[in-house]
């Protein structure tokens, strides 16, 4: 029975992947608690106390606005920790699965992003996320990087929770219309994570590299934020009134890319996994929550 090392057990994703790994092998989780991204020697003494097959990266810096703050510390833990990550898997001769962005391109295509499109990250977050994958490819060792694209769920913190908390609190809600992507649900991506690790040691180093994992179709935030209006509320019930603003009415530390959707032509073909489209999951989320 394979090992499987989880880190970032309580963040959306780790949270979802507990459960989707389980039947896989034996997963030791690990979160903050366990173990800190910023520590590289006890990164290095966990994964050789554990020696897993697998190693799964959940664990990230994600404060897009406070990284303009605090790029040093974003770096140790987007940056440095995947490399450190990747050498240690491949001294093992395990696989790394690690989680990346949509905000390593620069958002001026107005088409679907592909792998092999040029990244040019437009914030210090983007930039972390975009060392770590290439310090996990120079590293040699087995391993997928998965891109994904504004990741909610029903814990944590997320654009939907803060909607439906703010829906109550505000009588309106300004939202920009100018920044399109794809939501999608941390569930789906712990789920094919699953089944792509599921495949993954059949295949050995033929499938490494870099995925787009992503819900299928687009929407602006405000689209996002109405169809979650429309799908929490009922008609007769008051609400905030949503009203759809410019990025740059609404200035934020951090610039955003103002298109990032991500093309996951490349996942299906490999591993023959493709996400639902967002409405439709949207209200799968909503259904269960």
């Amino acid at each position: 029975m394979q090992k499987i090392m989880l880190l970032g057990k309580n963040g959306q994703v780790g949270w979802e992947l507990q459960r989707t790994l389980a039947p896989l092998g034996k997963v030791v989780a690990l979160g903050r608690k366990e173990l800190e991204l910023e520590d590289e020697k006890g990164i290095r003494k966990n994964i050789r106390d554990v020696a897993p097959d697998v190693i799964v990266n959940a664990a990230a810096y994600t404060a897009v606005d406070r990284a303009e703050e605090e790029p040093e510390k974003a770096g140790l833990v987007n940056s440095v920790a995947p490399g450190v990550l990747a050498e240690e898997a491949g001294r093992l001769n395990a696989w790394l699965i690690h989680y990346s962005t949509d905000y390593v391109f620069d958002g001026t295509k107005d088409t679907p992003y592909t792998e092999e499109d040029p990244v040019s990250p437009i914030n210090v977050y983007g930039k972390t996320k975009l060392q770590g994958e290439q310090n996990i490819r120079s590293a040699g060792a087995h391993h997928l990087i998965l891109r994904t694209c504004w990741v909610y769920g029903l814990r944590g913190k997320n654009f939907l929770l803060t909607m439906r908390r703010l829906a109550k609190e505000k009588e309106e809600l300004r939202v920009v219309d100018d920044q399109v992507g794809c939501p999608t649900w941390c569930r789906m991506i712990a789920e094919a994570t699953a089944q792509i690790l599921s495949q993954i040691k059949c295949r050995e180093d033929q499938v490494s590299g870099i995925y787009h994992l992503c819900a299928g179709g687009q929407t602006t935030w405000y689209g996002f934020a109405g169809a979650i209006f429309e799908n929490v509320f009922a008609p007769e019930d008051s609400r905030a009134r949503l009203t759809p603003i410019p990025s740059s009415e609404f200035k934020t530390p951090a610039a955003r890319p103002a298109y990032s959707v991500l093309n996951c032509d490349k996942l299906r073909e490999t591993f023959g996994i493709s996400l639902p489209d967002w409405e439709q999951t949207l209200k799968l989320v909503l259904e269960t929550g």
